[in-house]
């Protein structure tokens, strides 16, 4: 059995899969791949990314580079120019990034839903009511990264994020197995909330949500700031940073999850439904007309 074909058994083993990637030293392994993966050796690079593209479907034929420093290098990878067209429709909110579709739909007052049976409460997630208020009865779209996908997330539309929230927590993996079983499962993991307001006045917020091995988000527009599990800054973080639709924002230090949430009257663009893979620029929803 090759490496791929026992990585496809366990995770058809949904209680194996959960016992190996959740009942674990969670903290005490992402900190461990933390930094790892920042070792800069040529030799433990490519002995790295080897492995990793034995048990994962890891294409770098978009990637700007071809030769890493780390595997952290290539976790963070810029694309060549082109490779990821984005819509530039202003009717159209894009996909900030690469991602499989999760929950997605109306949130339900303040409740939406990770998986079937399993709702959180938006105020939960925010950290506040007041910060959850505006996407009452809106619309949400869950993105999950898996870890050989691009790691960096872009602006949906135009406009200025005007607040970071950061919200330390636990690593639980996000994985479909999990979310079925750990209820508030983003609520419990670390986050990072990017509130903005678009070109043409409506709210929208982004939901970073870390998991097990990666615990680390950089923001471009706060001077590539990094939260993460030993961040000691502040919490509540004002800014007044302008975006266009497509410019990079940020980026994950490995795969994970973006919540993306609209207030009332946004809809799901068409073919958004769970389980659907997308990539950074395509439509996402629709804008009220």
């Amino acid at each position: 059995m090759n490496a791929r074909a026992l990585r496809d058994h366990v995770l058809q083993q949904k209680d194996l899969n959960f016992l190996l990637t959740n009942r674990v030293p969670r903290i005490a392994l992402t900190r461990f791949m933390g930094w790892f993966s920042r070792i800069e050796n040529p030799w433990v690079a490519r002995a790295s990314i080897a492995v990793w593209r034995a048990f994962a479907e890891l294409d770098l034929s978009d990637s700007r580079r071809q030769r890493f420093t780390s595997l952290h290098d290539c976790f963070t990878r810029e694309l060549v120019d082109g490779a990821r067209p984005v819509d530039m429709d202003p009717a159209l909110l894009t996909s900030p990034c690469d991602g499989i579709v999760g929950a997605c739909g109306p949130v339900n007052g303040t409740q939406v839903f990770q998986a079937k049976g399993f709702p959180y409460s938006t105020t939960e997630l925010f950290g506040s009511a007041a910060a959850a208020e505006p996407y009452r009865d809106g619309c949400y779209v869950t993105l999950r990264l898996t870890s050989s996908m691009y790691h960096r997330f872009h602006a949906p539309h135009d406009g200025r994020v005007e607040h970071v929230t950061y919200i330390s927590g636990d690593t639980w993996n996000v994985n479909p197995i999990a979310l079925e079983r750990v209820e508030r499962l983003y609520c419990r993991n670390e986050r990072v909330v990017l509130r903005s307001t678009l070109a043409s006045g409506q709210p929208l917020a982004l939901v970073a949500v870390a998991a097990i091995l990666v615990a680390s988000v950089r923001l471009n527009f706060l001077d590539d700031l990094r939260l993460h599990l030993k961040y000691r800054g502040p919490n509540e973080i004002p800014c007044d940073a302008a975006f266009r639709k497509g410019d990079e924002l940020g980026r994950f230090e490995h795969g994970s999850t973006i919540i993306v949430f609209a207030p009332r009257g946004f809809r799901l663009a068409a073919g958004i439904v769970p389980g659907t893979p997308v990539r950074m620029g395509v439509p996402l929803m629709r804008l009220p007309s």
